[in-house]
């Protein structure tokens, strides 16, 4: 009995030496402005900004459209994804109170701002947003650091889930652990993959939490950590490359874009 459980340890501990992931880096630009997050379609990524968009070449981070709000009525871009040749972004006026967010659309080809959503006042700032089996699902943050005239400190970030008519239907809490990673700050970055996870970031961190809606309860299940090149703030997974999990994620304090991919150790 102690040989075979001593067996089942050493399997066990392979077993998760093995699955282990992270993320390499196949390629990196550097480009005039990074701070806030990336989106990405099948011949392009979309580096955005607190109030400004570029649109650059997969094959060499060419340049080839830009916008920027002159109406001053945007604050602070947060995070963006492109669905059916539109860019999806999420907006609030993050650090002011009373809490205000919208998602503000965009035509791909030119970056003309075509469209808006806004959510108003909600216990929290909307940070990323994604369109998964016919639902939008929306982070609304809220912070340690800067907790919200309701006292309200990063616990209080959840995962809000609507139909395509903006209606809210559910919403769930994230875990502790995950919380104490993203710790003052919150999430600043998320997409569902191909294979039914939901993969986050925090502010900061060179980290990617893995997550799954609960078999019941309120509370969404943490799955595992991948390390990352890139640092937090909004990333996208790139759904033109197949059979892999290929990130675009930034490093804004060089104002970076990279690519990588999540390989097992």
């Amino acid at each position: 009995m102690r040989f075979s459980g001593l067996l089942l340890l050493m399997i066990l501990l392979i077993t998760r030496t093995v699955l282990a992931q992270q993320a390499t880096e196949i390629r990196r630009f550097q480009l005039k402005e990074v701070k806030q997050g990336v989106a990405v379609d099948a011949t392009h990524f979309y580096v955005i900004n607190n109030t400004a968009l570029t649109k650059h070449t997969k094959t060499d981070g060419k340049q080839v459209a830009a916008w920027r709000d002159t109406t001053g009525l945007l604050k602070h871009l947060n995070s963006g994804v492109v669905l059916n040749r539109k860019l999806y972004c999420v907006h609030s006026n993050y650090p002011d109170v009373p809490m205000l967010s919208s998602i503000e659309i965009f035509d791909t080809q030119t970056l003309r701002h075509i469209g808006t959503h806004s959510f108003g006042m909600y216990p929290g700032s909307a940070t990323w947003a994604d369109f998964h089996q016919g639902f939008w699902w929306v982070a609304f943050a809220n912070y340690s650091d800067k907790a919200s005239a309701e006292g309200r400190d990063n616990r209080w970030t959840m995962l809000v889930k609507f139909n395509e008519a903006w209606e809210r239907l559910e919403s769930w809490a994230f875990p502790a652990n995950v919380l104490q990673a993203f710790a003052p700050k919150s999430t600043s970055g998320g997409t569902w993959g191909s294979d039914g996870l939901l993969y986050c970031t925090g502010h900061d961190k060179p980290e990617l939490y893995v997550l799954k809606l609960p078999d019941r309860g309120s509370t969404l299940r943490y799955v595992k950590t991948i390390p990352t090149v890139s640092e937090g703030q909004a990333f996208a997974i790139d759904r033109s490359v197949k059979n892999k999990l290929v990130l675009y994620g930034i490093t804004r304090h060089d104002n970076f874009v990279i690519v990588s991919e999540v390989t097992s150790n």
